[in-house]
């Protein structure tokens, strides 16, 4: 089956194996090159890495709106285009040319978590567990009828880091089976999403990751896990502006803010409910250290306050 890809940051490259594995992919579509690192040099998507390693046609338009864009994507003759963590919309005239229409791999349990940042918002949440849903595209924000799903538990101490890479997986094996089935003949069962339960992933702002203590240690350790590994939490501790990279809710109680507790091997915080045990942070400018290196550094003792 001719198959064109479309994706973008590293999530999406499993997908894309699996699209390698069982069909002919006649091309890739990305993300332009964007500046990355310290060097803010042009680097290509993780997805157009792969696809120039494997040989495959990559396509990088700022946008599929215009003409002479449509007419190149058609002149693939794609019967079935698979979109990934794109980032672009894509017409209603793009959904309609190839022939099986357009499937979308998206990382939650439809229709909760529709949008922008489906993982990070699941652990803000709280929620139980999550997913990857396999959908038939049309022109709403991930409001397709479901195809195929997957489920997975969120551990307590999952991040959106662990959580990203295990749903990439169980996403790409979900989409393999599926790709196959229907090249089979296997009929598909489109499941029409519901009206209710409907909540939007909205994209992170940075602005999110600071903490405030008079939150409940839950609240607070669900914020430092789904900020993981991005925009990473910050705090204020001992009057120090800290990223906080690993914490753990613990039975402790205080003035929100104000050092509890700490060991050899953690610094506890007392929150708006509960304490947050600090597990590993990372000063300004400085590497990711144990919470115990800084509370002997700092002199921290219980009672301080920010």
């Amino acid at each position: 089956m001719r198959v064109v890809f479309a994706g973008t940051p590293a999530f999406s490259v499993p997908a894309l194996e699996a699209v390698l594995d069982t069909c002919e992919c006649v091309a890739v579509y990305s993300q332009p090159d964007r500046p990355a690192g310290r060097g803010r040099q042009l680097t290509a998507s993780p997805v157009k890495q792969r696809a120039l390693e494997a040989g495959i046609a990559v396509e990088q338009p700022e946008s599929l709106k215009p003409a002479d864009v449509q007419d190149k994507l058609a002149a693939y003759r794609a019967e079935l285009m698979v979109v990934v963590a794109y980032g672009l919309i894509l017409p209603k005239a793009v959904l309609a040319m190839p022939t099986r229409g357009a499937w979308n791999l998206h990382a939650s349990l439809l229709p909760r978590w529709r949008g922008a940042a489906p993982i990070q918002r699941a652990i803000l949440a709280g929620d139980a567990e999550t997913g990857v849903d396999l959908m038939q595209m049309e022109a709403g924000l991930d409001t397709g009828p479901v195809l195929r799903e997957v489920r997975t538990p969120i551990a307590a101490d999952d991040t959106s880091g662990s959580l990203h890479d295990r749903l990439a997986q169980l996403g790409a094996a979900l989409l393999k089976q599926a790709l196959i089935d229907v090249q089979r003949g296997v009929e598909m069962s489109p499941r029409i999403q519901p009206a209710h339960g409907i909540e939007y992933a909205h994209k992170i702002d940075k602005a999110e990751a600071l903490i405030d203590w008079t939150q409940s240690a839950q609240a607070i350790d669900r914020k430092v896990r789904a900020f993981n590994p991005w925009p990473i939490a910050e705090a204020v501790i001992d009057g120090e502006r800290v990223r906080i990279h690993a914490a753990e809710p613990v039975d402790a109680s205080g003035t929100p803010g104000a050092v509890v507790r700490h060991s050899r091997s953690r610094l506890a915080i007392a929150c708006g409910s509960g304490a947050l045990a600090i597990l590993k942070l990372q000063r300004a400018g400085g590497r990711v250290i144990d919470a115990a290196d800084f509370a002997n550094a700092r002199g921290s003792r219980p009672g301080s306050t920010p």
